[in-house]
């Protein structure tokens, strides 16, 4: 990848845009399988780690980092603010229902895509997400969801998390044009702030040799590759197909846990699967339309 520090070939992702997207989509499904051994640590430390591991990835390029304020701004309240407002939702709400609702930025993605001048939406785009998202449902909560008399504020900062990722994800299309390897930039300023974040509302702890192995290679792929590689399908592919090819995330990873051990796949989880893999067929079906 031209300006960033993907292995991946330049002339495979012109001839298949799909293809980064799906990239960053399998390294996202890990999260949960690796989160397995990071449990005891604070989200925040987390993700400053991880974050600051990712940004080094393009730090070779470090002179291309230089890019417009408003381009930075986007990039920084993309990456940061999503994980901000999706911790949050986790503090606020139950993280299955918070989880669920993160889940809707693919969608939102197909959506609001008009609105950024991306294409326009076939109906059978609409039918792609809500099929797509109905797996999500199905995956998440293996049929099992209650929702509370009232609605936590945790709801909102879901809300606000998946409305944020869809919107950085369409922006980048519409910013001014600047090398991917300036993700790097965004992902050590949103570092910093994570950091921040950390040392005001959450315990000090040193991550013990197994915890430290686990930001490594979270930090190298889902908090650090995945974000170059989401750049440039973003900047490339129909938003339409990668929000309903979105969907995999889930499916993915619950079938990484299962591998691991870690989880089951279960009737539900395959229905799920047929769900999400359908709407994503059906997406590429309605992206093809003039």
């Amino acid at each position: 990848m031209a300006g960033s520090a993907t292995p991946a070939s330049p002339r495979l992702m012109k001839q298949h845009p799909l293809f980064p997207a799906f990239l960053a989509i399998l390294l996202w499904s890990t999260i949960a399988s690796l989160g397995a051994f990071t449990q005891r640590l604070p989200p925040f430390l987390v993700t400053a780690v991880a974050l600051a591991l990712g940004g080094l990835l393009s730090i070779h390029r470090f002179r291309e980092w230089r890019v417009p304020g408003r381009v930075l701004l986007v990039g920084v309240a993309g990456i940061f603010g999503y994980h901000c407002l999706l911790f949050t939702a986790y503090r606020t709400a139950p993280p299955l229902e918070a989880n669920l609702l993160n889940y809707l930025w693919p969608l939102l993605l197909v959506l609001l895509s008009p609105l950024f001048r991306l294409g326009r939406l076939h109906w059978l785009h609409i039918v792609a997400s809500i099929a797509g998202f109905g797996g999500a449902v199905l995956i998440v909560t293996q049929g099992h969801l209650q929702l509370p008399p009232t609605l936590p504020s945790g709801y909102f900062f879901a809300l606000a998390a998946a409305f944020t990722w869809a919107c950085y994800s369409l922006l980048l299309r519409r910013m001014p044009g600047f090398p991917s390897s300036a993700v790097g930039g965004f992902c050590l300023i949103s570092a910093a702030l994570a950091g921040i974040c950390h040392a005001l509302f959450e315990p000090s702890i040193v991550p013990n040799a197994k915890e430290w192995l686990a930001l490594v290679i979270i930090g190298l792929g889902p908090l650090g590759l995945s974000f170059f590689l989401w750049d440039k399908a973003m900047k490339q592919a129909d938003p339409r197909q990668v929000g309903t090819l979105s969907y995999l995330t889930p499916l993915l990873s619950t079938m990484l846990l299962s591998l691991s051990g870690l989880g089951k796949m279960t009737a539900i989880s395959w229905l799920a699967g047929g769900l999400i893999l359908g709407g994503a067929t059906i997406g590429a079906v309605a992206s093809r339309r003039p």
